[in-house]
């Protein structure tokens, strides 16, 4: 019953997906994407629920921000907004997200992170990259806020603040809906690995990543710990 539900909605979400395509200037195709972004990106549940947090002096973090979202931001001063989601899918919260970065004078940036999975070493150098180029203020996010939002917030904490990691881990927490027991906890595990590494032998984060950042290895630690 579950798979057949699971079915059907796949189904349906690839439906409103077509219907809204690629260009919104489209006939009807601004009318799917909302329907498809607030139905199946949830972005009715992010209405209310923002999990916006600075988390240093003109950085912020928060879940998909809607259009009207995008503007609040761009009058409390933002200039810059990170898309941890990447922009490879061109789905509805990222077609109406360029398009009103766009009219709102608001650089948007992607890179893609994943929450329950590592992404190679060149895509952590690239987001690194990323944040000491980045105008500020600056918000990033992902879907929820909780997950991938989580990991980029710890990040740039101790590769831009010199946070120690014990304190940069917060940004994994709870208080996000980050849950380290669920598949989610992977991305704890890089966190643990780079403290426990550089407890040993100091180095920056940014030739952490380059020389002992090891996705696989992590992957594979992970699952056994978790069987």
């Amino acid at each position: 019953m579950f798979d057949q539900l699971k079915t059907r909605f796949a189904a349906l979400e690839r439906r409103m997906t077509e219907r809204h395509g690629t260009d919104l200037s489209v006939p009807g195709a601004r009318r799917a994407a909302l329907w498809h972004f607030h139905l199946m990106d949830h972005g009715l549940l992010r209405i209310l629920w923002t999990n916006l947090v600075e988390i240093a002096p003109g950085v912020w973090r928060s879940n998909q921000p809607s259009p009207a979202r995008l503007r609040r931001y761009r009058d409390m001063g933002i200039r810059t907004v990170i898309s941890l989601r990447g922009s490879e899918r061109p789905h509805s919260h990222w077609l109406l997200e360029e398009e009103a970065c766009a009219a709102l004078g608001l650089r948007l940036e992607a890179v893609t992170l994943k929450a329950r999975r590592l992404v190679p070493r060149e895509t952590l150098l690239m987001l690194l990259d990323l944040f000491d180029r980045a105008e500020r203020p600056m918000v990033m996010h992902c879907k929820s806020g909780s997950d991938r939002a989580g990991l980029a917030a710890a990040l740039y904490l101790i590769h831009a603040g010199g946070t120690p990691v014990a304190e940069a881990r917060r940004m994994l927490s709870w208080r996000f809906l980050h849950n380290r027991r669920s598949k989610a906890g992977v991305l704890d595990l890089v966190l643990d690995r780079y403290e426990a590494d550089t407890a040993r032998s100091p180095m920056t984060l940014r030739d952490w990543i380059s020389t002992r950042y090891d996705p696989d290895a992590i992957k594979s630690d992970f699952k056994a710990g978790r069987s």
